[in-house]
């Protein structure tokens, strides 16, 4: 089997890592994996920053709601859109930049976001384990006064680099009826809903989850008790705000 395709089919989130040090000359082969992402218009409006301090780390694992991880593992990356630098080059050029909207924001977030994914594959190619952290965007105004970032930057994911210091199974995964279409959209019917979710609902860990939450179904566990709508819309608001302190909210013209 080809081993970039043997490395995404054998993928697993690691939570739990050893303290070895990251060699240097492997952690910038894993950056430069991630510079060779595709971006839109070569532009390449993203930036990484590379935390290895470990009082630093210490920091940022409360602002990451205590995940440990944050603190175990030797390396964290968080990936920014970041239209700053590509301003200041419009601006020096003598070309107007007007990339001070949401369009602009949401093209430099897939550019980090691609980014991201090729240095985690990367990452794990050389037998190191990653885990993506939800809480950047949770925490992004809070991550912008740790990491001084100036206007036209926002963070938008963080991923845990170490070496692993366990051997979790795989996570499960709907089948490809849930996800894919040909041609065009086409809709799923109950029965459709209960065909794609039935292997997910029926594993162990699952009856596990819902006899601690005391719910009925794990459809409630993330409804009322991972991503409830009351978070949703507090943190909505406060990636909002962040958006709108850093430029990216002109609606004006």
């Amino acid at each position: 089997m080809n081993e970039t395709l043997k490395t995404l089919l054998e993928h697993k989130t690691i939570r739990n890592y050893k303290s070895d040090p990251i060699e240097e000359d492997i952690l910038n082969k894993i950056l430069e994996a991630g510079f060779r992402a595709s971006t839109t218009g070569n532009m390449q409006v993203y930036s990484v920053i590379v935390t290895r301090d470990e009082e630093k780390r210490k920091e940022l694992c409360k602002l990451h709601f205590g995940q440990k991880m944050v603190e175990q593992a030797p390396v964290l990356l968080t990936f920014c859109a970041d239209f700053n630098r590509f301003n200041k080059w419009c601006r020096q050029r003598e070309a107007a930049p007007g990339y001070d909207n949401f369009l602009s924001f949401f093209t430099a977030a897939i550019d980090a976001l691609l980014v991201a994914q090729n240095a985690c594959v990367a990452a794990e190619s050389f037998g190191l384990g990653i885990c993506y952290l939800g809480t950047t965007t949770y925490q992004a105004d809070k991550l912008i006064d740790f990491f001084n970032l100036p206007e036209g930057v926002v963070p938008i994911t963080t991923v845990v680099v170490g070496y692993p210091n366990e051997n979790p199974e795989q996570a499960d995964r709907l089948p490809a009826e849930g996800v894919v279409h040909y041609e065009k959209y086409r809709d799923f019917s109950e029965e459709d809903i209960d065909r794609i979710y039935q292997e997910k609902e029926n594993l162990p860990q699952t009856a596990q989850l819902i006899k601690e939450n005391e719910l009925d179904n794990l459809a409630q566990i993330f409804a009322y008790k991972r991503y409830t709508k009351k978070d949703n819309l507090h943190f909505s608001k406060v990636f909002l705000d962040a958006l709108t302190n850093q430029g990216f909210m002109n609606n004006e013209g």
